[in-house]
């Protein structure tokens, strides 16, 4: 089991960091917030996936379980690399600075680093040289995933199972003849992926060399859409023209009628387990060395998956299906040794989830906005948590704190405006606060739990409403583009921040 110090930290993705150029990027100002993390006391930096995205945007949807996201991609560090001139940084489109303009960004940095590529032949001897072991230490993920990225734009930007065959099913002479046709633009997206792990790497090296490490994230599933699914297709539930035959989604519940449809492929766990995990195996090997810990979003999903039709468009007509979870992890103790695993273990949970993280010795998750709607046996709440527990705030999905506590003021039915009611006069009286610093009185109750870990997202310590949330499941557009201005985690902060880590023992 491993053992987790009593530590805290700070939930922020790199998107979301300050700059000039329309997103947050691992360049200045990422390393500037590795500094803020280490003067506040701090251990973990956690953050989100770090896949490219497609529509939507979402972290969640990546093309790759393994490239990394090309936007984040520093202009000012490819400038230092020689690639390009510091001329061709300073005429950049007038992005806003609250928000992410992901379309603008996704043209203009594209062509930034389209740019950089054509740079390459004057970059230096050393560049030169650490791209190409780059290629040759990442051969066994890169080059499908550049074919694959390279393909998808020869067709239109439609995904793998649009294509035409035999390229579809990846016949041996077809891709061949790809890689040959396809070769300058694989290239291209090849140098993209060594430049976007060139800078996380010295990012991480930089927070690592400052007592700060990161919690990254682990998506259960994959996009259908992916270099994974086209390059596996044997691993999935498809059907011989590429569709998948069920996918991923939650029932019907409280809060959906039609449940949730994510569309994701599902795994073929009998196929994969012919060869014990090895897919998973590299996959989870890879994310616990771009993080030094990661989290495992919906983890019940390794327990029992809900199924539905592929053809369906609600998630009503699914059903559950268990999942070898237990196989899955002993497997992978044996490929990989220790596992430094978060199980986001939130919704509905079974006994049989429960089993799952408590034998694999996983801390699960504790959300202290949840807990004040219920009695004082709610689990979220403080006096109720284990040792064995990461204890948050509130995460990307939820309200921030401020916007929660906003939202707890009566409205609606009469109904519901006393159960709103009763839920806020609860919360007060639990913290003893009369909500006017509800964002530090609720950091102050995780940071004071026996949770060996406590995270706050950053809008928690800037105390923003609900204009600061980073996500609002299940609706298509808006999310993942919440910023920092800069200058808004100030010294005070900081400082406030440190005297309660001091104060509730997790300095390390």
């Amino acid at each position: 089991m491993m053992k987790f110090p009593r530590a805290s930290g700070i939930l922020l993705h790199p998107t979301s960091l300050p700059g000039r150029f329309g997103i947050g990027d691992l360049g200045p100002e990422a390393h500037s917030f590795v500094d803020f993390l280490n003067k506040s006391g701090q251990t973990y930096w956690q953050i989100l996936p770090l896949g490219p995205t497609g529509y939507g945007d979402s972290p969640y949807q990546s093309f790759s379980a393994f490239a990394g996201n090309t936007l984040l991609i520093s202009p000012e560090a490819v400038v230092e690399d020689g690639l390009v001139s510091t001329a061709q940084i300073e005429d950049v489109p007038g992005f806003p600075n609250e928000r992410v303009d992901f379309g603008g960004v996704f043209e203009w940095k594209n062509k930034f680093l389209r740019v950089a590529f054509d740079g390459l032949e004057r970059g230096s001897a050393q560049l030169k040289k650490e791209f190409e072991v780059f290629q040759n230490e990442n051969a066994w993920w890169l080059g499908d995933y550049a074919l694959y990225k390279a393909a998808k734009a020869f067709h239109g930007q439609k995904p793998w199972y649009e294509w035409p065959e035999p390229i579809k099913s990846r016949d041996d002479d077809a891709v061949a003849a790809a890689k040959e046709r396809l070769f300058t633009e694989s290239h291209a997206e090849e140098f993209y992926q060594f430049l976007f792990y060139r800078q996380w790497n010295a990012l991480k090296d930089y927070a690592n060399g400052r007592g700060i490490k990161v919690i990254g994230d682990i998506p259960i599933f994959v996009a259908l859409d992916s270099a994974d699914v086209w390059c596996n297709q044997r691993l999935f539930k498809l059907n011989p023209d590429g569709s998948p035959r069920v996918v991923s989604g939650v029932p019907p519940d409280y809060f959906s009628e039609d449940g949730q449809l994510w569309g994701n492929p599902i795994y073929d766990w009998d196929a994969m387990s012919e060869d014990d995990f090895r897919w998973w195996a590299a996959r989870v090997a890879f994310a616990l060395r771009v993080a030094d810990v990661a989290r495992i979003d919906h983890f019940r999903g390794f327990a029992g998956a809900w199924e539905v039709p592929g053809a369906d468009k609600t998630a009503r007509n699914g059903s559950w299906v268990n999942v070898p979870g237990r196989e899955l992890f002993d497997a992978l103790r044996q490929h990989l040794g220790e596992l430094p695993l978060i199980a986001e273990d939130l919704g509905v949970i079974t006994p049989d989830v429960k089993e799952l993280r408590d034998v694999n010795g996983f801390p699960g998750m504790k959300i202290l906005q949840f807990a004040f709607g219920g009695d004082s046996a709610n689990h979220d709440l403080p006096h109720n948590y284990v040792p064995n527990c990461v204890a948050y705030t509130g995460t990307h999905d939820n309200d921030t704190t401020v916007g929660w506590w906003n939202s707890t003021v009566g409205k609606g039915s009469k109904r519901e405006k006393a159960e709103i009611s009763r839920e806020r006069e609860f919360c007060m009286r639990y913290l003893n606060t009369d909500g006017a610093k509800i964002h530090w009185d609720l950091i102050r109750a995780v940071w004071g739990s026996v949770a060996h870990t406590a995270i706050a997202p950053a809008q928690d310590l800037i105390g923003v409403g609900n204009e600061g949330r980073m996500n609002l499941p299940a609706t298509g557009s808006g999310n993942w583009s919440w910023r920092v201005e800069k200058g808004a985690l100030t010294p005070e902060i900081s400082a406030r921040l440190r005297e309660m880590t001091e104060t509730y023992g997790r300095v390390i």
